[in-house]
């Protein structure tokens, strides 16, 4: 019946599974000691807001714009931190190049994923925005050098 049409053959596909453990969100250093993480794809942003963070943590991204999902890892982060870790959400962003983006932050507690929403997709509300330029030497600055 299949090779007349009447039923569809079944494909097979297999996945290959890399050996390869899966990349890690990159980490930087902020001027004060504070570890700050940054997801470079979908899969690391989830893994890092939803899964890694702690909820007292801060969690920043660039406003409507597609981008990094960065993570402050203090539950009282300076100013300073802030505005250097909105730097970076902004710098590692689809805004790179704007003059100035708007940066939202807020508390890892007040997110959430919507039940089937892609990685990376999530809810968040009672946030502040920041205003910030990107700058590609304050992200060199922040970047730990091995």
């Amino acid at each position: 019946m299949t090779q007349q049409g009447y039923l569809k053959q079944h494909k097979t596909k297999k996945k290959q599974r890399s050996s390869r453990k899966p990349s890690q969100p990159q980490e930087f250093t902020a001027s004060d000691g504070t570890p700050i993480f940054v997801g470079k794809n979908n899969r690391q942003n989830d893994q890092l807001t939803l899964k890694t963070a702690r909820k007292s943590d801060y969690w920043l991204h660039t406003q409507k714009i597609p981008g990094s999902h960065v993570i402050i890892h203090s539950d009282d982060p300076s100013d300073q931190t802030l505005t250097e870790a909105a730097n970076l959400a902004a710098y590692f962003s689809k805004a790179r190049d704007s003059a100035t983006v708007p940066v939202d932050y807020v508390q890892v507690r007040r997110i959430r994923k919507p039940n089937g929403a892609k990685p990376g997709f999530v809810i968040y509300e009672g946030q502040k925005t920041l205003y910030v330029s990107p700058n590609a030497e304050l992200v060199e600055q922040l970047t730990p050098h091995a």
